[in-house]
Protein backbone atom coordinates (compact mmCIF):
# COMPACT_ATOMS: atom_id res chain seq x y z
CA UNK A 1 0.00 0.00 0.00
CA UNK A 2 1.21 3.25 -0.85
CA UNK A 3 0.99 6.02 1.52
CA UNK A 4 -1.97 8.31 0.77
CA UNK A 5 -0.15 11.99 1.13
CA UNK A 6 2.06 10.97 -1.29
CA UNK A 7 1.45 9.12 -4.49
CA UNK A 8 -2.41 9.16 -4.76
CA UNK A 9 -3.80 12.43 -6.37
CA UNK A 10 -7.25 11.12 -6.69
CA UNK A 11 -9.11 9.94 -3.76
CA UNK A 12 -12.71 8.32 -4.21
CA UNK A 13 -14.77 7.81 -0.85
CA UNK A 14 -17.76 5.43 -1.41
CA UNK A 15 -19.94 3.86 1.25
CA UNK A 16 -23.53 4.17 2.93
CA UNK A 17 -25.41 7.11 3.61
CA UNK A 18 -23.90 7.78 7.54
CA UNK A 19 -20.93 5.69 7.17
CA UNK A 20 -19.11 8.46 7.57
CA UNK A 21 -17.63 9.35 3.61
CA UNK A 22 -17.90 13.32 4.40
CA UNK A 23 -15.88 12.97 7.47
CA UNK A 24 -13.51 11.06 6.05
CA UNK A 25 -12.60 13.42 3.19
CA UNK A 26 -12.82 15.98 5.77
CA UNK A 27 -10.30 14.48 7.70
CA UNK A 28 -8.18 13.57 4.89
CA UNK A 29 -8.25 16.68 2.69
CA UNK A 30 -5.98 18.32 4.76
CA UNK A 31 -3.68 15.86 5.49
CA UNK A 32 -3.29 14.56 1.69
CA UNK A 33 -3.58 18.69 0.56
CA UNK A 34 -5.81 17.42 -2.12
CA UNK A 35 -9.61 19.69 -2.10
CA UNK A 36 -12.59 18.22 -1.14
CA UNK A 37 -15.16 17.49 -3.38
CA UNK A 38 -18.82 16.52 -2.33
CA UNK A 39 -21.13 14.78 -4.46
CA UNK A 40 -24.22 16.04 -2.26
CA UNK A 41 -22.66 19.76 -2.74
CA UNK A 42 -23.03 19.39 -6.17
CA UNK A 43 -26.44 17.87 -6.43
CA UNK A 44 -28.45 19.64 -3.52
CA UNK A 45 -29.66 23.33 -4.06
CA UNK A 46 -31.60 25.46 -1.55
CA UNK A 47 -34.51 24.34 -0.06
CA UNK A 48 -32.95 20.13 -1.08
CA UNK A 49 -33.99 21.02 -4.66
CA UNK A 50 -31.69 19.26 -6.83
CA UNK A 51 -29.56 20.10 -9.97
CA UNK A 52 -30.99 18.77 -13.60
CA UNK A 53 -29.09 15.07 -14.10
CA UNK A 54 -27.12 16.88 -17.41
CA UNK A 55 -26.07 20.08 -14.95
CA UNK A 56 -24.80 17.09 -12.22
CA UNK A 57 -22.98 15.40 -14.67
CA UNK A 58 -21.00 18.34 -16.06
CA UNK A 59 -20.24 19.55 -12.54
CA UNK A 60 -19.15 15.92 -11.61
CA UNK A 61 -17.08 16.00 -14.92
CA UNK A 62 -15.32 19.28 -14.25
CA UNK A 63 -14.31 17.80 -10.78
CA UNK A 64 -13.05 14.89 -12.11
CA UNK A 65 -11.10 16.24 -14.91
CA UNK A 66 -9.15 18.50 -12.18
CA UNK A 67 -5.29 17.13 -11.19
CA UNK A 68 -6.18 16.77 -7.42
CA UNK A 69 -9.40 15.76 -5.77
CA UNK A 70 -10.59 13.91 -2.77
CA UNK A 71 -14.28 12.88 -3.10
CA UNK A 72 -17.05 11.48 -1.51
CA UNK A 73 -20.99 10.25 -1.92
CA UNK A 74 -23.05 7.52 -3.52
CA UNK A 75 -24.83 8.50 -6.27
CA UNK A 76 -24.66 5.10 -7.64
CA UNK A 77 -25.53 6.27 -11.59
CA UNK A 78 -21.84 8.30 -11.86
CA UNK A 79 -20.04 5.53 -9.60
CA UNK A 80 -18.06 4.08 -12.71
CA UNK A 81 -17.13 7.39 -14.34
CA UNK A 82 -15.66 8.12 -10.53
CA UNK A 83 -13.86 5.36 -10.39
CA UNK A 84 -12.31 5.93 -13.89
CA UNK A 85 -11.03 9.19 -12.60
CA UNK A 86 -10.09 8.21 -9.52
CA UNK A 87 -6.74 6.70 -8.43
CA UNK A 88 -7.35 4.84 -4.66
CA UNK A 89 -10.62 4.04 -3.31
CA UNK A 90 -12.20 3.53 0.04
CA UNK A 91 -15.26 1.58 0.80
CA UNK A 92 -16.67 2.23 4.08
CA UNK A 93 -18.48 -1.26 3.82
CA UNK A 94 -19.85 -0.56 7.32
CA UNK A 95 -22.71 -2.90 9.09
CA UNK A 96 -26.13 -1.30 8.22
CA UNK A 97 -26.88 -0.33 11.95
CA UNK A 98 -23.51 2.21 12.48
CA UNK A 99 -24.76 3.96 9.72
CA UNK A 100 -27.98 4.13 10.40
CA UNK A 101 -26.75 5.43 14.09
CA UNK A 102 -24.27 7.66 11.91
CA UNK A 103 -27.20 9.37 10.58
CA UNK A 104 -28.95 9.61 13.47
CA UNK A 105 -26.15 11.28 15.13
CA UNK A 106 -25.79 13.57 11.85
CA UNK A 107 -29.09 14.66 12.32
CA UNK A 108 -28.99 15.53 16.13
CA UNK A 109 -26.15 17.53 15.50
CA UNK A 110 -26.95 19.23 12.71
CA UNK A 111 -30.87 19.59 13.15
CA UNK A 112 -32.16 22.75 11.05
CA UNK A 113 -28.62 23.74 10.39
CA UNK A 114 -26.76 23.13 7.04
CA UNK A 115 -23.53 20.71 7.30
CA UNK A 116 -20.50 22.22 5.79
CA UNK A 117 -20.54 19.31 3.17
CA UNK A 118 -23.94 19.95 1.81
CA UNK A 119 -25.39 22.50 -0.77
CA UNK A 120 -26.62 25.72 0.92
CA UNK A 121 -29.79 25.98 2.13
CA UNK A 122 -30.46 22.40 3.16
CA UNK A 123 -30.80 22.17 6.78
CA UNK A 124 -30.58 18.88 8.33
CA UNK A 125 -33.92 16.84 8.68
CA UNK A 126 -35.39 13.38 10.12
CA UNK A 127 -36.10 11.92 6.73
CA UNK A 128 -37.22 8.31 7.78
CA UNK A 129 -36.99 7.00 3.54
CA UNK A 130 -33.71 8.00 3.30
CA UNK A 131 -33.01 6.29 7.05
CA UNK A 132 -34.58 3.11 5.08
CA UNK A 133 -32.54 3.43 2.34
CA UNK A 134 -29.53 3.29 4.49
CA UNK A 135 -30.25 0.25 6.52
CA UNK A 136 -30.66 -1.60 3.12
CA UNK A 137 -28.08 -0.22 1.11
CA UNK A 138 -25.47 -2.49 2.02
CA UNK A 139 -27.72 -5.78 1.45
CA UNK A 140 -28.77 -3.91 -1.75
CA UNK A 141 -25.28 -2.54 -3.24
CA UNK A 142 -22.51 -4.19 -1.59
CA UNK A 143 -21.55 -7.07 -4.11
CA UNK A 144 -21.92 -4.57 -7.20
CA UNK A 145 -19.51 -2.09 -5.18
CA UNK A 146 -17.19 -4.85 -4.49
CA UNK A 147 -17.57 -6.03 -7.77
CA UNK A 148 -16.88 -3.27 -9.29
CA UNK A 149 -13.82 -2.43 -7.20
CA UNK A 150 -12.03 -5.83 -8.25
CA UNK A 151 -12.98 -5.02 -11.90
CA UNK A 152 -11.67 -1.68 -12.17
CA UNK A 153 -8.18 -2.40 -11.65
CA UNK A 154 -7.86 0.46 -9.35
CA UNK A 155 -6.18 0.81 -5.80
CA UNK A 156 -8.52 0.47 -3.09
CA UNK A 157 -9.54 -0.82 0.54
CA UNK A 158 -12.09 -2.09 2.01
CA UNK A 159 -13.14 -1.14 5.56
CA UNK A 160 -15.56 -2.89 7.34
CA UNK A 161 -15.87 -1.47 10.70
CA UNK A 162 -14.85 2.24 12.60
CA UNK A 163 -12.06 0.51 13.89
CA UNK A 164 -10.43 -0.51 10.73
CA UNK A 165 -10.78 2.88 9.64
CA UNK A 166 -8.82 3.91 12.44
CA UNK A 167 -5.79 1.50 12.10
CA UNK A 168 -5.98 2.50 8.34
CA UNK A 169 -5.29 6.28 9.00
CA UNK A 170 -3.17 5.56 11.70
CA UNK A 171 -1.25 2.94 9.49
CA UNK A 172 -1.31 4.92 5.86
CA UNK A 173 -1.29 8.46 6.68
Amino acid sequence: MKKLGCDYQRILIIGSGGSGKSTLTEKLSPLTNLPAVHLDALYWRENWQHVETEEFDRLLEAQLSKEKWILDGNFNRTLEMRLKSADFVIYLDFPAPICVWGVIKRVLRYHGNTRPDMGKGCPEKFDLTFLKWVAGFRKKYREKYLALLSESGKDYIVLKSRRELGRFLKDYL
